[in-house]
């Protein structure tokens, strides 16, 4: 019976351990009946009245690496005689899986092996069945088989490698971060999970907590500009450290973040730049830096000007996202004014810390010297603006206004000066050329054009790409040049019955001037109306006046009509006048003067034409006029033969002749003084076997302006005088001559042609050309002759 004697043993084991696991847990023991009767056994178990067979909780142990089947426990029904009647059944977490019974013996083995971690218990169900029926000899049972623990998972850093960073120079002892290491093993039971940290790499700069895991600072004064980052290394060992324990590790990137440790440093004291003096404003001269060996906002610098002779001409301002200093143009710069510049720049942080001052100054200057560069400039007028007034009445030629400018660089070139047409499409005004004075060139009419508004422009000489302009206002003084007129046709019915002095119409006038005073118009009869028995005028004083009957009794059969004749005169110096004429046309009218009929007659066609004759008359008239157009129309449409006509042809009209002018010799010639005096022009010798086509213009400019000695006066007048003459011919006339000699018996003279001729060749028929060509002769015939002797 040793073997009933050993499971009685492992049961009560088994027991034992069950009661101590449940009485830490606060659970009570199970109630178990066992087989053997044992006393001593018996006074350690409990007695259940229903159940009949052995129930227990056992215990495994995990990771099992035998070939054998693992034996767990045993299950026995006191109903079981041990004759084989009783069989036993598994169910439940496992069964058949992971765990088997002997339904002969009931032996539980585990067949699979066990991991804790993976699961701490299975819940199984037994039962005894009459291996003959299957009927269950006794009702199911539940019972637990648990894993128990070994040391066989080592820790980990379920949430590793980990990334901290902590501010350079930071005391000893800062806290960075904290690392935690799981053990899967079973806490409750031994050492297992008792976890101790250390650290392997990463010293004498940081320390760990052996028990919480929290990394700490080690040493003082650790620069980031030295070293930015460390890679440490921390162990999590379980069994309380102890020799034996598993071990994990774990990486941690500690970053030293940046703090404003570094004072700001120019490289250079001393920078050297250049800028052309037609820089723009605010445009870019240079930048400057400040070296800085933080980062971010520790490096964030603030540039400006402290001192210098350059401040009023130029600013600096700070590029946010590269933290340099921008040098920009603050005022137009001269070179002939002020060619260098000197600045004094300082750039500082903007943020410090009190702990750190002890390390600055945190601020540091340098010196920039610009150099202006020189610009071929456009001239520059003295003023950037001329308002002009002008009377409306100027004669032509009348300097209104001398402007000037001036090259602004150092030559100094000379000025030409111009008007923008664009500006003065009407060529109302003129500018000297050399001198900038600026005169009228056409008549200039207030009432037409009361302002101009042109651009002059002065280009140098020397370089005609530097243009200059400035606006030029010419304001149109007023001028009594212009009488005043009635505003309309003033025509008015009158009745028969009109009394004495009744109104019968007021008239008004307008004045196109505007006299600085104001308009003030003044009415009253003509003096050829004066004495007019019928009617008579009445100024109101308020630019309109009344036109009264002076008597009555008018009769329609005596006079129908009467016009009234009234002088319109202004106010102005001199006074201006006009006549108006009013008609009145008398009518018969009814006791409540309405009018009934007047003197007009309706229009009544002749006794003797009938009003169908008068329409077929039209009509053939207007048949005659659609034959006409038609016959036009298709003459127009007429296609003409394709010739070409040398007189006719556009291209090219080429002139031939055989006359040759008479040079020097010829003193029938058009009079060339006429081109240089005026007065002279047509007096003297004028050639008699022929007339010229076009005479000159002098003699057609007014005395008074050939009297004058202002040049410019003559040829703005000849030039007004030409534009408004439409029957004037052209003054210039250009011919162009495709062939020389063409047609002429002397041939070309011309030397483009020699290259293809003998350099022989002879000049004897030079001779036979006759006298005009005997100097030509004398020259090239007599070099031969003398060669030749």
């Amino acid at each position: 019976m040793r073997n009933g004697e050993n499971v009685l043993c492992l049961c009560v084991y088994w027991m034992l351990l069950l009661d101590l696991t449940n009485s830490a847990f606060g659970f009570s023991n199970p109630l178990i009946r066992m087989l053997d009767g044992n006393s001593e056994s018996k006074q350690l178990l409990h007695h259940r009245v229903k159940r009949s067979w052995v129930w227990n909780q056992f215990f495994v142990l995990e990771e099992y690496t035998g070939t054998d089947p693992l034996y767990v426990g045993k299950l026995h029904s006191d109903m079981d005689k041990g004759d084989g009647s009783i069989k036993y059944i598994l169910s439940g977490d496992g069964a058949g899986t992971m765990f088997t019974i002997d339904d002969t013996t009931g032996d539980i083995h585990a067949i699979q092996r066990l991991d804790r971690e993976e699961r701490s218990q299975y819940t199984l169900r037994a039962q005894a069945l009459d291996r003959r029926t299957s009927r269950p000899m006794e009702p199911e049972s539940e019972f637990i088989i648990k894993i128990q623990d070994i040391n066989d998972n080592e820790p980990r850093f379920l949430d590793g490698p980990y990334t901290a960073s902590v501010p350079e120079m930071s005391p000893v002892g800062t806290s960075i971060i904290q690392v935690s290491a799981t053990d899967a093993d079973d806490p409750t039971y031994g050492s297992s999970a008792r976890v101790v940290y250390s650290i392997l790499q990463g010293q004498p700069y940081f320390s760990v907590d052996s028990k919480t895991g929290i990394i700490r600072t080690a040493l003082t004064n650790m620069d980031r500009e030295a070293r930015d980052s460390y890679e440490v290394i921390i162990q999590a060992k379980d069994m309380g450290g102890q020799l034996g324990g598993l071990a994990g590790t774990t990486t941690v990137n500690i970053t030293l973040s940046d703090v404003n440790d570094n004072p700001p440093r120019f490289p250079q004291k001393h920078y050297q730049m250049n800028v052309l003096e037609s820089a723009p404003i605010n445009s870019t001269v240079g930048r400057v830096l400040a070296m800085d060996l933080d980062e971010g906002v520790n490096a964030e610098m603030k540039y400006s000007i402290i001192d210098g002779d350059g401040m009023d001409f130029f600013d600096v301002s700070t590029d946010p996202a590269y933290q340099v200093g921008v040098i920009t143009v603050k005022k137009t710069l001269n070179f002939e004014k002020k060619k260098t510049y000197t600045l004094k720049i300082e750039g500082a942080n903007t943020h410090l810390e009190v702990r750190f001052l002890n390390l600055g100054p945190f601020r540091d200057t340098t010196f920039v010297h610009i150099t202006v560069e020189d610009v071929d400039e456009p001239p520059v007028f003295e003023s950037s603006f001329y308002y002009v007034e002008v009377s409306e009445n100027v004669d032509i030629g009348t300097t209104i206004q001398l402007v000037s400018a001036k090259d602004p660089d150092v030559t100094n070139n000379s000025i030409r000066y111009s008007i923008d047409r664009n500006s003065d499409p009407g060529r109302y005004f003129y500018v000297d050329v050399p001198t900038g004075a600026l005169m009228t060139a056409r008549p200039l009419d207030r009432e037409e054009v009361s302002w101009h508004n042109i651009t002059i422009l002065a280009m140098e000489m020397n370089n005609p790409s530097q243009v200059g302009s400035v606006p030029v206002t010419i304001k149109v003084l007023d001028v009594n040049d212009n009488a005043p007129i009635f505003t309309k046709f003033y025509e008015t019915f009158m009745c028969e019955n009109a009394k004495a002095g009744q109104l019968i119409q007021t008239v008004s006038a307008i004045d196109q001037d505007d006299p600085q005073e104001g308009q003030h118009i003044y009415y009253s009869l003509a003096p050829e109306a004066a004495n007019n028995p019928n009617f008579t005028l009445r100024d109101n004083q308020d630019n309109t006046a009344w036109v009264l009957t002076r008597r009555s009794g008018f009769k329609q059969t005596e006079q129908s009509t009467f016009y009234i004749p009234i002088l319109i005169a202004d106010n102005g110096q001199p006074m201006m006048s006009s006549t108006g004429t009013l008609t009145v046309q008398v009518c018969s009218c009814d006791d409540e003067g309405d009018i009934m009929s007047c003197s007009a007659e309706p229009y009544t066609l002749p006794i003797s034409l009938s009003r169908g004759a008068l329409i077929a008359i039209l009509a053939c008239i207007f048949v005659l006029l659609v034959l006409v157009l038609l016959i036009l129309s298709m003459r127009r449409h007429r296609k003409k033969p394709y010739t070409i006509d040398e007189e006719d042809n556009v291209h090219e009209n080429i002139v031939r002749y055989d006359d040759e002018g008479g040079g020097e010799e010829d003193t029938e010639a058009f009079d060339i003084s006429a081109m240089w005096n005026p007065r002279e022009a047509h007096v003297g010798k004028i050639r008699q076997d022929m007339q010229p086509e076009i005479e000159s213009l002098s003699r057609h400019v007014p005395q008074t302006c050939m009297m004058d000695n202002n040049v410019h006066n003559y040829m703005l007048a000849k030039l007004y005088e030409a534009d408004t003459d439409v029957c004037a011919p052209p003054f210039d006339s250009l011919q162009t001559y495709m062939f020389e000699g063409e047609g002429s018996v002397a041939q070309s003279l011309s030397s483009l042609q020699s290259l293809s001729t003998d350099s022989e060749q002879s000049y004897d028929y030079l001779t036979d050309w006759g006298p005009r060509f005997k100097k030509l002769a004398e020259m090239y015939g007599a070099k031969d002759n003398n060669v030749s002797l």
